[in-house]
């Protein structure tokens, strides 16, 4: 009988939340798994193969993210769960700033990295040279939010660097597939507070929809079908009904 191959994954921002999930299911699914988070005294209690400390707006995190791959033994899946978010309605200048270091730079470095090491394979001949990009954005990418601007913004540009490298990753001719996870509101510690958020869903469901998704390398997944049908609506709203929206 054929030995099954073990598929390798790393899944950054596993400390708690959608990450902390998807890293278990992964697990018990039969995964050889690496996590990584901020907050590493976290990671403990999921039993994966390896562990490391590792901040995305950190300029040493891709070095870090190698070091990871190599405890693992290599890297199939690479699952990308760190972001930052909060309403600012005052704008208030360091919440602005170190949502686009987390979000924008921390993730532009992240995803890069995974980026390059697969493309390096490819190019090398390995064994391994399929590769899967998967990384949670919003659906607060679909329109500008008021109450949270550069979280909205910084979820358009995740998703738009997703579909960039996937079209550059076609036209170069590398085996790399990536899935765009747009949760609606999750409850997580991204949403703590004395804000009630519509429609919460709770992270175990979410990281059961993400996971089944990434099985069947699905490019965008709307999670859920409530969300699908509000994305959809507001994409239709003109701009100038947009901005008089009270949110």
């Amino acid at each position: 009988m054929q030995k099954k191959e073990t598929k390798r994954a790393i899944v950054v921002g596993a400390s708690s939340g959608i990450g902390h999930e998807v890293a278990r299911l992964l697990i018990a699914d039969g995964w050889t798994v690496g996590v990584a988070a901020r907050r590493v005294e976290l990671l403990h209690d999921l039993g994966a193969a390896a562990c490391e400390r590792i901040d995305v707006t950190s300029e040493e995190a891709p070095q870090q993210l190698r070091a990871l791959i190599d405890q693992i033994g290599g890297m199939d899946l690479y699952f990308h769960a760190s972001g930052i978010g909060k309403q600012n309605r005052e704008l208030t200048e360091d919440i602005e700033l170190a949502t686009v270091q987390t979000n924008g730079v921390g993730f532009t470095r992240m995803i890069g990295e995974a980026y390059r090491y697969f493309a390096q394979k490819a190019q090398e001949g390995a064994a391994e040279k399929k590769g899967h990009i998967a990384a949670i954005t919003s659906i607060a990418g679909t329109k500008g939010l008021g109450p949270a601007p550069s979280y909205s913004a910084t979820k358009v540009m995740q998703s738009t660097y997703l579909q960039a490298l996937e079209q550059q990753a076609y036209q170069r001719g590398l085996a790399i597939k990536f899935t765009d996870i747009r949760p609606g509101f999750v409850d997580t510690a991204l949403l703590s507070g004395s804000f009630r958020y519509p429609m919460m869903m709770k992270p175990e469901k979410v990281a059961k929809d993400i996971v089944a998704a990434i099985k069947r390398e699905k490019h965008v997944r709307i999670i859920d079908w409530r969300y699908r049908l509000l994305t959809a609506v507001w994409r239709r709203i003109p701009k100038v009904v947009w901005r008089r929206l009270k949110l």
